[in-house]
């Protein structure tokens, strides 16, 4: 008697490098994967992958599309990728009676002014706060805002819009910049949820680490701690090297998993992956930010894990295994020390050059390099960006080893970006002849 695959839904804003280690994955598992993306539901499948048409911003409204297009049809899992689809996905799970986070926990996610009330009700350590409009701009001295400070968006990822600020004129330069990204129309499109407001708050100083972990049924297992040795200080926070395992005492990897135990407990997340955010400063441990998806991209790429006696899994491997319950879901990271360079942008402009790629490569302990970012390509530097030129990988005997590997890739590659041209209307060319 044969047996049906075991069929995953994978809510998922774009298909890129990390779906398609799923679909690696999935064929290996002998897994039958059901994406459900954002894309023009009047297109007839354009890419050939039968994925279900949804958009994210309404998740209640996606999670019924998927549930009615799903009917009579056995589903074993769910995962999601992103920020946006994790709603989605949890209202489409208890429609259908799978494991997964409850939809108000999703949504306490969305907005980073609902993360940080959870995080002080619950008694986590958290800064002053102000949920301000975006529009008049704010005058800090009538609203008792404190130096330094940090404005950021309620609903973005990526440390995009996030601005630190040392006085009053620092302020009011990056609330109008801020106004002016939540305004423009690449920001309007992707039709975010609280883009008329921002939040502000005290800036909190210390190491920054970041937690890759797996809650099964509310207990949290923890896959990573990742140090990110660059200093985020600002005035913008643009995310480079994460290595691991991390360089803290164990005791303090003690506090991190404990404090990150206690954020998604507080949040109500319960079942599936987690990616997690946490300054370390000397009276403690803050949580910045907790999402209930895996770490974002190639980064993913950083994480292996032991199955068996030889064999070495990824973690879209491991995730599925979990979400699906299949054996090896348990299975230990690797012992070797590995790390990722988001390759940060310089300056805006366009993408016209890229060299050194083979330099990089050669250098010891170097695992691969990724230029993802497209020649003759505009890409925009923080605050205002959120991608990157590309990703640089190592693996090493210890972090530091793993750390000097990427630094010194990094250094053998140039890019060269120009300015971008200001477009002329065409109305002002004619008066103008």
């Amino acid at each position: 008697m044969t047996t049906s695959p075991k069929r995953l839904l994978l809510f998922t804003a774009k298909l890129g490098y990390q779906t398609r280690s799923f679909e690696e994955a999935a064929l290996k598992l002998g897994v039958q994967l059901v994406y459900v993306t954002d894309r023009c539901h009047q297109l007839e499948d354009p890419w050939g992958d039968r994925a279900i048409a949804v958009h994210f911003e309404s998740p209640e409204v996606a999670a019924y599309t998927v549930i009615e297009a799903m009917r009579g049809q056995n589903i074993d899992g769910i995962l999601a990728l992103g920020d946006r689809p994790a709603a989605a996905a949890a209202y489409a799970a208890r429609g259908l009676g799978i494991r997964y986070n409850h939809p108000a926990a999703a949504e306490a996610c969305r907005s980073k002014l609902r993360m940080r009330e959870v995080f002080r009700d619950a008694g986590l350590r958290v800064p002053w706060f102000r949920d301000l409009p975006i529009s008049p701009t704010p005058e800090p001295a009538l609203l008792g805002i404190q130096f330094p400070c940090v404005l950021k968006p309620l609903s973005l990822s990526a440390s995009q819009g996030v601005v630190r600020a040392n006085h009053r004129e620092e302020f009011l330069a990056a609330a109008v910049r801020l106004r002016r990204l939540l305004e423009s129309p690449e920001i309007r499109s992707i039709r975010e949820p609280y883009l008329d407001r921002m939040l502000v708050e005290g800036y909190i100083p210390g190491r920054e680490v970041a937690v890759e972990g797996l809650l099964t049924d509310g207990r949290l297992r923890v896959l990573a701690i990742f140090d990110k040795p660059d200093p985020l200080e600002g005035p913008y926070f643009e995310e480079t090297i994460y290595v691991t395992p991390s360089r803290l005492s164990e005791a303090e990897q003690r506090a991190v998993e404990q404090r990150a135990g206690d954020a998604a407990r507080a949040l109500g997340l319960s079942h599936g992956p987690i990616h997690a955010e946490f300054r370390i400063h000397d009276d403690g441990i803050w949580p910045l930010e907790v999402a209930p998806r895996p770490i974002g991209g190639l980064c993913a790429r950083a994480l292996r894990f032991v199955f068996g006696t030889e064999e070495t899994i990824g973690l879209e491997e491991l995730l599925l295994r979990h979400a699906l319950e299949l054996p090896g879901a348990n299975a230990p990271r690797e012992s070797p020390a590995s790390g990722v360079m988001m390759i940060p942008v310089p300056k805006s402009g366009m993408l016209e050059a890229v060299a050194g790629e083979d330099s990089a490569r050669a250098v010891p302990g170097v695992s691969d390099l990724l230029i993802t970012a497209r020649l003759h390509d505009y890409i925009a530097a923080w605050p205002e960006g959120s991608s990157y030129l590309g990703f640089l990988f190592a693996r090493g005997a210890t972090p530091a080893e793993v750390e000097q590997a990427i630094r010194t890739a990094h250094e053998k590659l140039a890019f060269t970006i120009t300015p971008r041209l200001p477009v002329e209307h065409p109305a002002a060319r004619r008066m103008s002849s």
